[in-house]
């Protein structure tokens, strides 16, 4: 590429923590900025920056994003009790994540990135899975106590009106404990069930969605009536057109049918088992750094990110002076899915086409047998060597330009 391709809109830059920090500013000065002018709106999340702003630099990203229309987000920290007085924190700030996607809405899609030698845990997966997670609501924005020995917790919900109901908890008698209010709204549920819908017809997967209605009676049971009455109403000709469909069972049906399936279709699953189970399929196919994600708001703003957390221990290696071998591949795919979308929305196709080359050389670079230590210990490849966190970086880049 003789010379670099120019950006028209800016996208929203959010940095992160640790490991995946140091990774982040290598992937820029390696990956993109020789072959891209990078422009970005740029806002540090990293703890440091979100206890000096008590948090509202999360809040002015996630506004940024929606203003733009595309963001790519480093790992960041949720910090609990030992990561507040790790870091001088003056209260445990919220999920990043969680606080995005609750001004951005929609939908958060996430899927194995795979590569020839890598081989899944689970011998029938033979096609991706994609997890399509709720991005709202739930214990991400739950309000929760202590509840003393001897107090009585209840659900109060006052109308406009003034009216009050009233259902029990919890008496705490002989014992303390702790209550949790969780909530979620029809309107998010909908964008939730559509985006599911849309994404299925447009990738023509069935789409399977599992819940616990039968226990949560009243919660789980208008998640499964919003999909079926949306699914009814707007969806059900265009699945039979295209041959495929639409599955609603219980979670812990779904889970086992997952297992014993050969893959190859869309997972809808609520906010908390989202978060989970694409942690259990990413690593069933191989790394949780082997993940793609986006966030999809139904008015078309998306953000990417790299769906793992920020690599604690290599970290503290590197901050020793130790080598580490950490896996960049779902950062890097963050980058090139912002850059592609970036180019899509703007009309400028060598930028779209440049997010498509540099998944194409990460994944290259791997089927080529260099890859950084875990994978290099699920490989099945004929030769292959494990190569340090930058190295990798840079056997990518060799790539890239090759093909570039």
């Amino acid at each position: 590429m003789t010379d670099r391709i120019r950006m028209q809109t800016p996208l929203v830059e959010m940095d992160g923590d640790e490991m995946t920090r140091v990774i982040w500013t290598k992937v820029k000065e390696l990956l993109v900025e020789p072959f891209v002018e990078l422009r970005t709106e740029y806002y540090d999340l990293g703890l440091p920056e979100r206890e000096r702003t008590r948090d509202a630099v999360t809040t002015e990203a996630a506004e940024a994003v929606r203003k733009l229309g595309v963001g790519v987000k480093c790992a960041t920290i949720t910090p609990n009790e030992e990561r507040r007085e790790e870091y001088g924190l003056s209260e445990m700030y919220r999920s990043p994540n969680g606080t995005i996607r609750a001004i951005i809405g929609g939908t958060v899609f996430r899927a194995p990135i795979l590569a020839k030698g890598i081989v899944p845990y689970i011998p029938t997966w033979r096609k991706p899975i994609t997890i399509a997670r709720h991005a709202y609501g739930d214990i991400y924005r739950n309000t929760e106590t202590i509840a003393p020995e001897g107090s009585t917790a209840e659900i109060v919900v006052r109308t406009k009106d003034g009216a009050e109901s009233r259902a029990p908890i919890h008496s705490f008698d002989g014992t303390a404990g702790i209550v949790q209010g969780v909530h979620n709204t029809d309107d998010s549920i909908a964008a939730f069930a559509r985006s599911c819908m849309a994404y299925a017809v447009d990738t023509r997967q069935d789409l399977w969605f599992g819940a616990k209605d039968t226990i949560s009676k009243t919660y789980d049971r208008k998640f499964r009536d919003i999909f079926r009455e949306i699914w009814d109403a707007e969806y059900a000709e265009k699945f039979a057109e295209l041959g495929i469909e639409y599955f609603y069972t219980l979670i812990d049906d779904i889970v086992a049918r997952v297992i014993r399936s050969e893959g190859g279709f869309i997972w809808a699953c609520k906010n908390y088992d989202g978060d989970v189970m694409s942690d259990m399929v990413a690593t069933a196919y191989g790394s949780l750094a082997m993940m793609s994600s986006v966030l999809v708001s139904p008015d078309g703003v998306y953000e990417y990110e790299a769906a793992h957390g920020t690599v604690q221990k290599h970290y503290t290696k590197h901050m020793n002076g130790e080598p580490t071998s950490t896996n960049s591949v779902a950062t890097i795919y963050a980058w090139a899915g912002a850059l592609r979308k970036r180019g899509e929305l703007d009309g400028l196709e060598r930028l779209a086409g440049f997010g498509a080359l540099l998944e194409a050389a990460c994944v290259r670079t791997i089927e080529d047998g260099i890859m950084t230590g875990d994978l290099y210990a699920l490989s099945r490849a004929d030769s292959k060597r494990q190569v340090g966190t930058e190295a990798f970086l840079r056997a990518v880049a060799e790539r890239l330009r090759a093909l570039a």
